[in-house]
Order: C-alpha cells, then structure tokens, then sequence
C-alpha cells in the first residue's frame, strides 16, 4: 500500500521550489502540487507534499529558516552535540545530587562529565544588580580575590575528593570527567558554555545553596532552562534518585504547537536506547475546548503509534484552574517518573511577566523536569 502524502507548507512556487530543493538534500522526497501550468513562475498557494514518515526530519527543516536563504547548498552544517555532560555545582546537596546523576548518564551512554562552577569576585559588586546570595560563596566587602579563590579551590578539592572516594568505593561509575572554575554570573557563564561547546544535556539541582524558596527571578535554573540552546534536566531537591534507565513514565506537555513535534521527535532519537511509556498531557482552562482537545490529543497518540510503533503512548487533560495542584495529582496518580516539556525561546518581557510552565514548575513539582530545546 503507497504511503500516504501530507502537505507540508503552501508557498509560493520559487519559495516551494528551494524547500523541495533542501528536502530533496537530505533525502526527503517532496513533490508541489497545485502547480500552474501555464505560467508556473507566478502561481502563489503551491503546495509542497512529503510522505508521512518524514515529516519529523521535514519539520524540524521547515524550522531553520535558512532553508530560504540563497547560500542553501547539499552540504548545509548541522548543529552537533558534543560528548559531553554539563553539571553546574555550587556544592550544596541539590548539586550533589545531578553530579551523581551525571555521572551514571555518562557511564550509560560512554560521555564524559564537566563540573562547572561559578563564583563572583567583588571587583564586580558594585555594578551588578543581580542578588548575590545562593551561588556557592558568602561575599563580604573586606574578602579578597585571593580569599575567595583559596575559599573555591578548597571547596572544589574536597568535592574531587569525593568522588574519588565515591568511585573508590563503587557508589559511583569511574568515567572521565573535567573541572571548570569560572568566575562571573553563574547563568551567563553556564550559557556561554553550553553556547560555545553544545553539551548533550546539562544536569542540575533546583535550588542553590541559602536560595530563597519562590525567588523566580533569580534562580539560575530557571535561568538556564528559558535560554539554553540544549536539554535541560532539572532535580528538584525532593526528587527520588534515579538513572534514565530507571525512568518507566514520561508526560509530555502539549499546546498541539507544530514544534512540539519536533521537540517529542528530538526526545525519542537522543534517547532512543530507553524505552519510556509516554502520556501526552494537555494544560486546558476552557472546559467548552476540553472535549476538542482531547480528540487533538488522540490524534496524536494516532500520528505517533504509527511513527514510532514500538511506544506505548496514552493522552490526557490537565484542567488549568489549580494547574500545580492538578498536575501534582495526575503525576501521583499514574507513577509519572520525568515531566518533559519543550520550552520555546521567548524574548525577556514575556520571561519576566509571563513566567512559562517549566519555570513555574521547577519551584513546586518535586518531579524531574526534561527540558528540550
């Protein structure tokens, strides 16, 4: 039976002849129908069609907008991870626990660790408008530079220590991992790496050290989770301890957004050697668009079970008037092990006075949160 053909964008015809062009490149096959034939040049509402199949890889295409650009060739770079694992410490316990979660990542998928931390200097206080507690360090006028760097040296020592001991007595797998001491904001420095060296993932701790509990505005966490160009896994503090092979259940949060099927796709291929039951979740506040939801929502669980026939995929409804407490409920209920949710980039008035769900949850859910990107 010939798979079916979907529509994936109506463009004009030069516009639909570069994107069969690029799809084309990377061995999507694509076809424009509606055509004018008789002055093909000015036909406008083209359609360009590909099989079903591809239109995760087509999608995330369609995505890069350089797709339109004349500089488009065969040999377009793609973003590449490196393998790496970034863990930002401040060495509270909340750190302590994503370094041993990054640790026996790392021994799963033979990566290496990078331990990163971040400490202020007072050269700089006097310009920065950022609150200075929870990054690791007590600041206090009459410190040093030489002060503070004996004070990091010493605390980043016994954390090696440490894991030494930890990896001496097997509590800890022995893979190779590095230390970085950087001295500015934790959050710019942490995405300036992860910006420069494309970690695979970066794992850390919801809270740092005498961080105030609803401070929304200044928690590193949520910092990276708004503006990191890769995956975020956050842990909350009473979070249980587990590895990704420990993971059974992972709810997706969907507002049915295109992206959103980019982002699932880019979560299934990264962790593909895993195998996770998914419920897709939709957060919904009308009760008279409930019903339509839900059958969106069973569309996808459709699209998916085709895609991807080896997952075990479910759908459900969050009601929006307690969202937190609704949430926290339906995760109890089914056993939820992970949160997965794909946090769009937003410009910084929308961050600041419309805080997204991934940043809302990290100060209340007590469940891992998988941030994609």
């Amino acid at each position: 039976m010939e798979e079916k053909l979907v529509t994936l964008a109506i463009l004009t015809y030069s516009k639909a002849q570069i994107l069969k062009n690029v799809l084309e490149n990377e061995g999507i096959e694509a076809y424009i129908h509606n055509v004018n034939l008789i002055q093909p040049v000015i036909a406008a509402g083209v359609r360009v069609r590909i099989r079903e199949s591809d239109l995760p890889r087509a999608l995330r295409i369609v995505e890069n907008s350089s797709w339109l650009t004349e500089e488009v060739t065969p040999e377009r770079e793609k973003k590449r991870y490196s393998n790496k694992i970034l863990v930002p410490v401040d060495f509270s316990d909340y750190s302590m626990k994503a370094c041993e979660f990054g640790f026996n990542f790392a021994a799963e998928i033979h990566a290496e660790v990078v331990l990163m931390h971040v400490y202020f200097s007072p050269v700089y206080m006097p310009s920065l408008q950022y609150a200075t507690e929870g990054f690791g360090l007590p600041v206090e006028p009459e410190m040093g530079i030489k002060h503070i760097l004996d004070a990091v040296h010493n605390q980043l020592n016994r954390l090696t220590d440490g894991i030494k001991e930890k990896i001496k007595n097997g509590e800890l797998p022995d893979v190779k991992y590095t230390c970085l001491l950087r001295e500015g904001v934790p959050e710019e420095e942490i995405l300036q790496y992860a910006r420069t060296e494309n970690p695979l993932i970066v794992i850390m701790g919801t809270r740092g050290a005498g961080e105030k509990e609803m401070d929304l505005i200044g928690s590193v966490t949520a910092e990276i989770i708004d503006r990191s160009p890769t995956f975020v896994y956050a842990i909350p503090k009473g979070a249980e301890k587990k590895n990704f092979k420990e993971i059974r259940k992972v709810a997706f949060i969907t507002n049915f957004d295109q992206r959103d099927l980019i982002a699932f796709d880019s979560l299934i291929t990264t962790f593909r050697d895993y195998h996770f039951e998914i419920s897709f979740l939709n957060l919904n506040s009308d009760v008279q668009k409930r019903t339509w939801n839900e059958i969106k929502l069973a569309g996808i669980k459709e699209y998916f079970k085709k895609q991807y026939p080896d997952l075990a995929i479910d759908y459900n409804v969050i009601p929006e008037d307690n969202l937190l407490a609704n949430l926290d409920e339906y995760v109890k209920n089914e056993k939820i092990d992970v949160l997965c949710i794909s946090n769009y980039k937003r410009n910084v008035f929308a961050r600041l006075f419309n805080p997204s769900i991934a940043r809302r949850m990290i100060f209340h859910t007590q469940t891992p949160i998988l941030v994609i990107k």
